[in-house]
């Protein structure tokens, strides 16, 4: 899929030369959404990602270079949910463009503690459940957009979501060996409440949200607790943040620290998680073997 070049500052935009094909081009705000959008736009659409692999998408700084990249856009794709703090206001320095909040119409699990109490957990993408409204979204956006192929954004719709199907249903058999006492997701951030949910695990974690005070004794204190109570066999903490404090819980708890999870961000190709069919399957397991001892 062709990436067209991005501009220097001070280029005129009405100099930037249109795609040989008139292919559409999508920017999305993270790299998750945008392996979706490509899933469903397949070679009808060009879509590139705001942020770059492995960022922390919470408070992400956008660069003017972004900012270029985004207005020759013929849509933008966001999640909502309070996710990209920044995401508003960068819309509006990029000028006005066709936007769509993927996330619209699911029922979101609200954030409990922090500066976030009560509001909606944006992870909402966690949820294989959920990753169908995602896929609809995306889909019904891009042929509102492009409606000369709507018919195959339809078809590849359908096809991504029978492979998310397929890719979890023998996951869940995984978490389904673990005894039911010990189906515990514990985490840095509380981002994995949808995918507990679907997996039928209780959740513990030690801040609500990255954009928080992370890390600190009383919130290390409180889940070092509650992995005593419950004996929780196994803590884990995702990708782009710290895995100190994670990893402190297990030592004073003789829990196994479990590995790290994804997602905010899928990695470069290469990478353990460059979609995100690999980023739920990769995540998935890693909580099934940690909970299983190891196997």
């Amino acid at each position: 899929m062709r990436i067209l070049p991005l501009l220097a500052l001070g280029t005129s935009l009405l100099a930037l030369p249109a795609a040989a094909d008139d292919k559409i081009k999508v920017a999305t705000s993270f790299t998750v959404i945008a392996d979706m959008a490509r899933n469903v736009a397949g070679e009808a659409a060009e879509v590139v990602s705001i942020t770059k692999p492995g960022a922390e998408i919470h408070n992400y700084q956008p660069t003017p270079r972004d900012i270029l990249g985004v207005r020759d856009a013929d849509l933008v794709l966001w999640n909502g949910l309070n996710l990209e703090l920044w995401f508003e206001q960068f819309l509006d320095n990029a000028g006005e463009r066709p936007a769509a909040v993927i996330s619209d119409g699911i029922e979101p699990i609200s954030i409990s503690g922090g500066d976030y109490d009560g509001k909606p957990n944006p992870h909402a993408w966690m949820s294989p459940d959920n990753a169908v409204i995602y896929v609809d979204n995306i889909r019904e956006a891009l042929s509102e957009a492009d409606p000369d192929n709507a018919a195959t954004y339809a078809a590849n719709a359908d096809a991504y979501k029978q492979q998310i199907a397929a890719m979890i249903a023998p996951l869940k058999a995984e978490i389904e060996r673990v005894p039911e006492e010990k189906r515990w997701l514990v985490s840095c951030e509380g981002a994995f409440s949808y995918l507990a949910r679907d997996l039928g695990l209780s959740e513990l974690f030690l801040w609500p949200m990255n954009a928080d005070a992370t890390g600190t004794p009383q919130q290390v204190r409180r889940v070092i607790d509650g992995v005593r109570e419950h004996d929780i066999p196994a803590v884990f903490c995702e990708s782009t943040v710290n895995t100190d404090p994670a990893k402190q819980v297990a030592r004073e708890t003789g829990a196994s620290y479990g590995g790290e999870l994804y997602v905010d961000s899928l990695s470069e190709e290469g990478g353990p998680v460059p979609s995100y069919l690999d980023l739920l399957r990769v995540t998935t397991e890693t909580v099934a073997r940690g909970l299983n001892g190891g196997e």
